[in-house]
This record gives C-alpha cells, structure tokens and sequence, in this order.
C-alpha cells in the first residue's frame, strides 16, 4: 500500500527548520543583550521605573505606585529575561535537532520528538506575551512611552511563536495509507 512519505517528511523537516529558525532567532537575543548589556538593560530599567512615559499620558494615569526604581531589581528581572531567552533557544535547539532525527520514523516517535519545541515555544510565547506585554505593556505602562515602547515587537515575535507552535503541533505530518 502506497503512503505519502515525501509529504510527510517535508512536513516533518519544515517543523524541524522552524524550530531551528526559533533557536536561532533567541541566540541572536541573548548574544546581543549579553554583548551590549547596557543598552538593553537601560530598556528594562526605564519600563520598570516608568519614567520614560509620555507626559501628557503619565500625567492623566494613575499607576505610578506600579514603578520598580531599585536598580538590583532591574538587573535580576534583566537576568531572568536572558534566562528564559537563552531557555526558549536551548528547547527549541533540542525540539530541532529531535524532530530532524525522528522525520523519516513513525508517526508516535515524531510525535514524542516534539516536546522539546513545544516546550520552546510555550516558554517564548510566556516571555513576549505574558512577559512585555500583559506586565510590561499593561502594569508598567510601556505602551505610554514613544521610546521604550516594545509592545509591537512583542506581539510579532508571540505572533510568530504562536503560529509556530500551532503549526509543530498539529497532526497533519502522519502517513496515511493510500
């Protein structure tokens, strides 16, 4: 009975490139926020102290009790976002290279393959959403800001992480016999 093998693997490996793509993409993050630490710690440190808002909105809002101006505070919460960077790009290193090894396998191994990707994934999606822009975003005021606003490469980036994670997720890259 014929099945479709070439389908199936070019599923598998499309999976497996963008959870390479994911991996790389985070590696990229860390290496820049450890080699140019300050600039990108000075974002994280302007959000949590909320100085960085626009006058007229800062003014008019009623949070500024949320700040975090301790400076220890602003290196740990740094530290712990190119953890979980470094994290999202190590699971999603380990989800690649499995579901690489596994594409030409049975259909319960690729699956298996998976975890670490998706595991990856829902970390990323954790970071850039829950992480920039529901307590970045919304409790520290970062979309008050014209400088320090990430919000919109938060979103792309949870979008795409949100899609991929979708995509390695789904059951279409199983044989099916003809």
């Amino acid at each position: 009975m014929e099945t479709n093998h070439r389908y199936v693997f070019a599923l598998r490996a499309a999976k497996s490139a963008v959870l390479a793509s994911v991996s790389l993409f985070c590696l990229l993050i860390v290496f820049g926020n450890v080699t140019d630490y300050w600039v990108n710690f000075e974002f994280v440190a302007r959000v949590l102290s909320m100085d960085g808002r626009i006058e007229d909105l800062a003014a008019a809002s009623n949070i500024d009790y949320r700040a975090v101006t301790a400076p220890a505070l602003h290196h740990a919460a740094y530290a712990l976002i190119i953890a979980v960077e470094l994290f999202v790009a190590v699971a999603c290193g380990i989800g690649a290279w499995r579901t690489a090894r596994a594409a030409r396998g049975d259909d319960a191994a690729f699956d298996a393959a998976k975890t670490w990707g998706i595991i990856g994934l829902t970390a990323g999606i954790l970071l850039w959403f829950t992480g920039f822009q529901a307590i970045g975003g919304e409790w520290f005021g970062m979309w008050m800001s014209e400088a320090w606003n990430g919000l919109p490469a938060a979103d792309r980036i949870t979008t795409f992480f949100l899609g991929a994670l979708i995509f390695l997720s789904l059951r279409n890259d199983h044989h099916i016999p003809r």
